[in-house]
Order: C-alpha cells, then sequence, then structure tokens
C-alpha cells in the first residue's frame, strides 16, 4: 500500500473487523439485535451452540443494518483510495458475514471483490489464506490486518501492514518490522469516558437525606452515605456503558453523542464488557458492607434501569417518569445507606422537579433532530411536533415541585424540623428561577443535553445551591 512503490502485480487484501473499521460486526449485530428485537436474544445461545459462522449469519438476517455508520479507519480508507487510483486490485477478505460484507463494499465502492463468512464457513485465519491462494495464485499478495486471527495472512504476505495490532498482532509486526498503522490510541481515556465520571455528581443526592436530619458530623451516617455514593457511581457507570452499546446506531446520528467511545470505536466492545461487570461486581460488593435494604434498592435501580435500556426508554412518557423515580431511588438508597426515615414530602419534590429535568433532557433531544423528526430517527417514543408538549409539561412537572416545597414548609412536618420556617421560604424562589432558568435556555437550544449535569457544573445554578444550603443552615442553627 505504499504510494512510492506500487506493486501493480499484486491484489491487496483487506480485513474489515478492527482494520477497515475500528470495531468488530459480531459484537455490533449482537447488541443491535439486543436493542431492535431483544426477544431473538433467547436464541442466540442456540446459534452459537451451531458454531460462529452461523451465529454470525443469523444476527446479520435478524438486524436492520446501515454500513454509513461505521467507524471507519479514515487513514486506512485513504490509502485504498489511492491503491485504488494506480490500479491496483483490491479484495475485502473478511470474516464478517457476507450480507454485511457486501453491504459496506458497496457503501465505500473501494472493492473488486469480496471474500466473506457465509452459514456455513467462518472465514478466519487459515480458511481466509486458502481463500486468498486459491485467488491470486503464483502472483502473491498484499494483505492489511490486525490481529493474532491474521499472523498467518501476514506471513505469506508479499507486503504486509498491521493496523491496530491485538497483543499478538502487535508483537508479530515489531519482530518483523511490517509496515504498521495505528491511530486507535491508547484504552485508559476511552474507558474513563466511557464510564462518565462527570454524571456521578448525581448521586449527590444519596447525601440529601442525612443533610436534611442536620446530622452533619455523625461519622456513620457519613461512611454509610460515602460507601453508597461509590457504589451507586460504579453500578451507574456499568448502566452506562451498556445503555452506550445498545444505542450505538442512535448515538452516531446524534451531533454529540457520535463521539462517546464506543460510537466512535476508540474503545472495543469486549473491553466495555469487561468494564461494566468489573464496575457491577465492586457496587455490589460495598452493598454488603451497607444494610440489607440498601441493596434491594440497588436491585430495583438495575433492574429498572436493565428495563429502561431495553424497552422503556422508546415508550413515550413512561422513559421520562423512569428517569424522575431512577433519580429519586437514590434518595431513598441514600436514606438506607445512612438509617435515615425517608421522608414522603422529599420524595414527591424530587418526583416533580427530576420528571421536570428529564423531560427537558428529551425535549433538546428532541430538539437536535429537528421538528420533522419522527421515532425511527430518534430511537424514543417521540416525534417533532411534540416539542411544544414536553415543553408545557415539564414547566407544569416544575412548578409542582416548587408548590411541593411550598406545602411542606407550612406543614406540621415542617414546623418540627425548623423553629423559624420563614427562613427556608426563599428556597421556592430558588427553585423557580433553576427551573425557569433551564426551560428558557432550552427553547433557545443552548442546554446541555443532560441537565441534572448542567445544574451542578453552571456557575448561577451553583449560586441558587449555595444560598438554599445556607438557608438550610440557618434554619437548622436558629
Amino acid at each position: 500500500m505504499d504510494a512510492r512503490s506500487p506493486q501493480t502485480e499484486t491484489t491487496i487484501f483487506v480485513d474489515l473487523d478492527g482494520t477497515l473499521i475500528r470495531s468488530d460486526l459480531l459484537w455490533e449485530t449482537l447488541f443491535l439485535a439486543a436493542r431492535q428485537k431483544p426477544q431473538i436474544m433467547l436464541q442466540v445461545p442456540g446459534w452459537a451452540a451451531a458454531g460462529k459462522a452461523r451465529l454470525k449469519a443469523e444476527l446479520a438476517r435478524a438486524v436492520d443494518f446501515d454500513p454509513a455508520l461505521l467507524p471507519y479507519r479514515e487513514e486506512v480508507v485513504e490509502r485504498l483510495r489511492r491503491a485504488r487510483a494506480e490500479g491496483r486490485r483490491i479484495v475485502l477478505a473478511t470474516g464478517a458475514n457476507e450480507k454485511l460484507a457486501h453491504a459496506v463494499a458497496d457503501h465505500l465502492g473501494l472493492f473488486d471483490a469480496v471474500m466473506s463468512s457465509c452459514d456455513a464457513v467462518n472465514l478466519t485465519a487459515q480458511r481466509k489464506l486458502e481463500r486468498i491462494l486459491d485467488d491470486c495464485g503464483e502472483h502473491g499478495f498484499d494483505y492489511v490486518g490486525n490481529s493474532h486471527e491474521d499472523i498467518c495472512l501476514l506471513e505469506r504476505a508479499s507486503e504486509a501492514t498491521v493496523v491496530a495490532p491485538d497483543r499478538a498482532a502487535a508483537k508479530w509486526q515489531k519482530r518483523t518490522g511490517s509496515q504498521h498503522l495505528d491511530d486507535a490510541g491508547g484504552q485508559l481515556r476511552p474507558a474513563l469516558k466511557a464510564m462518565r465520571p462527570h454524571q456521578w455528581m448525581k448521586n449527590v443526592l444519596i447525601f440529601v437525606p442525612m443533610v436534611l436530619t442536620h446530622e452533619f458530623f455523625n461519622i456513620q451516617m457519613l461512611v454509610g452515605a460515602m460507601l453508597a455514593f461509590v457504589s451507586f457511581s460504579f453500578a451507574a457507570s456499568a448502566v452506562y456503558i451498556l445503555n452506550d452499546l445498545l444505542d450505538l446506531t442512535a448515538d452516531r446520528r446524534h451531533r454529540s453523542k457520535r463521539n462517546r467511545p464506543f460510537a466512535r470505536g476508540a474503545l472495543a466492545i469486549p473491553m466495555g464488557i469487561k468494564l461494566a461487570v468489573g464496575l457491577l461486581a465492586t457496587a455490589i460488593g460495598i452493598g454488603f458492607f451497607l444494610p440489607d435494604y440498601y441493596l434491594a434498592v440497588l436491585g430495583l435501580y438495575l433492574l429498572t434501569t436493565t428495563a429502561y435500556s431495553f424497552a422503556l426508554k422508546r415508550m413515550l412518557l413512561i422513559d421520562v417518569i423512569t428517569l424522575a423515580g431512577l433519580y429519586t431511588m437514590r434518595i431513598v438508597a441514600g436514606s438506607e445507606a445512612s438509617g435515615v426515615e425517608t421522608s414522603f414530602w422529599l420524595l414527591a419534590f424530587s418526583l416533580f422537579f427530576f420528571l421536570s429535568l428529564a423531560l427537558v433532557k428529551r425535549f433538546t433531544e428532541l430538539q437536535d433532530f429537528g421538528v420533522g423528526a419522527g421515532r425511527a430517527t430518534t430511537g424514543r417514543g417521540y416525534v417533532g411536533a411534540d416539542l411544544e408538549t414536553l415543553s408545557q409539561v415539564g414547566l407544569a412537572s416544575g412548578f409542582a415541585s416548587v408548590l411541593v416545597l411550598a406545602l411542606y414548609i407550612d406543614s406540621m412536618e415542617g414546623a418540627e424540623q425548623y423553629t423559624e420556617p420563614f427562613l427556608v421560604w426563599p428556597l421556592c424562589p430558588l427553585v423557580l428561577y433553576i427551573i425557569v432558568r433551564i426551560w428558557i435556555l432550552a427553547r433557545r437550544d443552548q442546554m446541555h443535553d443532560d441537565p441534572v449535569v448542567f445544574i451542578m457544573s453552571d456557575w448561577r445554578s451553583q449560586v441558587m445551591i449555595g444560598l438554599g444550603g445556607a438557608l438550610f443552615l440557618l434554619a437548622a442553627l436558629v
């Protein structure tokens, strides 16, 4: 593939998974099937038992596949374009199923032929080499690959190019000094980004029940809340990874989500699965050091988020009510971890407040797709015509949360909690300011796609939160 010394007598054979694209179509179609047709996942073990070729074929038939959305390695594609301009014959030689391979070839328009797996044959390693030797005969061939399964082909190639190699292929490349192309980068930074540690700020809600009891220096409560915070954060990160894997297609259509690690192929899907399992195991392990009911709340949270990932997120209104409930579960988890009785008023306020924020999230997502967006485009239960309704319901829900707060301050419970309840009355306009400002920014198309993270990072919202905290502290001390 060196433009300075073209070998027009040899054919270039190019691998697909991990080489031409930064992903693997077997994993891509597995999660695509889980998203599009979750019921067929029950058949996957049987297909796998029948062999890898059968599994690839069945998944390829099951999914609606768009090759234009794949994370192509642009440098590899550009080299192939130059080689084609020089008159080289180029063949896509891949272990991916023939349906997917031909779709990719048709999309790129760079290949003279396609060699791929079928229902009965998984075209990898030695099988692929035999097919290539049958095709090129005595003329030799050039090969572009990336994995340990490609080593037998790289060794026989007249000119070998190793792209973003795995450990075995990297050792072979260093030993032989073959051409090397690696635009993958390290895995640590994408892994951390996939965990979304900035989203852990949402779990500060776990400390709310303890703070409202004014037990600021109770070490047992504080340790319990801190352990719950870490546990919930790791569990949430595992869920974020699962969501990203299920939403690969939708994320690649989104103007900002397309840059997420899995969507752009910066982090391998198997690595993401291992990371999610490790995070989940750690979260549950920490839970064993907390009261039993905490693990029950964590289990309900995980069950709900799993249902949300597979089905609920595409259901009209059910999705935003679920999101509001998930935020409220954090407060319940904090109550259980700290040994504090859960307040009805706090739960009611949380449900209405976070329902408003969940509707902001859907509003901004739908706004990104445009007025004429349909359910197939958004991947949700909303269409462009729903923008105004989402806005109206979201504002109403936000106002309801302020009403609940006002009623609590004026209630017997509020009077028992605070000697001078009038000191916390200014909380109502402070919360009202946060809600209305968020909706104004959303209508202006200036809102972050996650309003909770926006509140935590916006200095004006931070000022309002700081003032509210000062009011609570003053009322508690009086």
